[in-house]
């Protein structure tokens, strides 16, 4: 079994055609750890998409900030108009669907996924104390985990802790061999909105009968989305930041 694993795609309808159509004939289910609306300019489209294609699938905050489940206080400016806008914009079919998400970490096969962490799903994996104190209480020996749009992750292999990177800005892919007897928390990045520093859209291909994950990076056509969120009225930070990747 192939693993196509996907994280927080935020209604960017061009970034995620292009992934699925450089992953085409890769894996054999999809997987999606959060955030499948907020901030991008076709909710309707990747709800849809979601419910046809995906096999597992968990609620991000900007997930529950469409459909009322998210104080809206705790978001900045700009996120708090873009999960107004996408409120209104939902059908009610999709904003139910959205509703009902899981709430992470979810079980699928030999690993779990999760959209921050596996002990608080809006916490910040980053580094550090909070990456610490989780692997003394995974579940499994892989998870999968989205929120901060970063690609890359980390693991516990041999007594010996380490940060793990996806592909250079001059690479497509990356690959990772999974020690197992090792621990990991590993991060898909973001479809629709990278933070890393490279514009493209991230994803992973997982497979758990050889351990190896294969980081990729995928172009896409940036200039149209920033005119769908133009046009649609949101702000133009969330159009200009799509260029830069952060």
């Amino acid at each position: 079994m192939r693993y196509l694993i996907l994280s927080d795609i935020h209604a960017n309808w061009e970034a995620l055609e292009a992934v699925l159509a450089c992953a085409a004939g890769e894996y054999d289910k999809i997987v999606c750890c959060g955030d499948l609306v907020g901030y991008g300019p076709d909710p309707n489209a990747i709800v849809d998409w979601v419910r046809s294609n995906v096999a597992f699938v968990i609620r991000g905050n900007h997930d529950k900030a469409a459909v009322g489940l998210e104080n809206l206080e705790w978001f900045n400016p700009v996120a708090r108009t873009a999960a107004l806008w996408t409120q209104t914009e939902l059908t009610p079919e999709n904003s139910e669907y959205v509703r009902q998400l899981a709430k992470g970490p979810l079980a699928v096969d030999n690993y779990q996924i999760a959209h921050g962490s596996p002990l608080d799903e809006d916490e910040y994996l980053i580094g550090g104390a909070e990456v610490a104190q989780v692997f003394e209480y995974l579940d499994r020996n892989i998870t999968f985990f989205g929120h901060t749009h970063v690609q890359g992750g980390f693991a516990v292999s041999s007594g010996r802790g380490r940060i793990l990177y996806g592909p250079s800005p001059d690479e497509e892919s990356a690959g990772l061999d999974l020690d197992p007897d090792g621990a990991y928390l590993i991060n898909p990045g973001a479809i629709g909105q990278p933070r890393d520093g490279d514009p493209r859209a991230a994803y992973l291909l997982y497979e758990p009968e050889s351990h190896g994950v294969e980081y990729h990076r995928q172009e896409y056509d940036i200039a149209t989305v920033q005119a769908k969120i133009r046009r649609a009225g949101l702000p133009d930070f969330l159009a200009a930041r799509l260029e830069v990747g952060q």
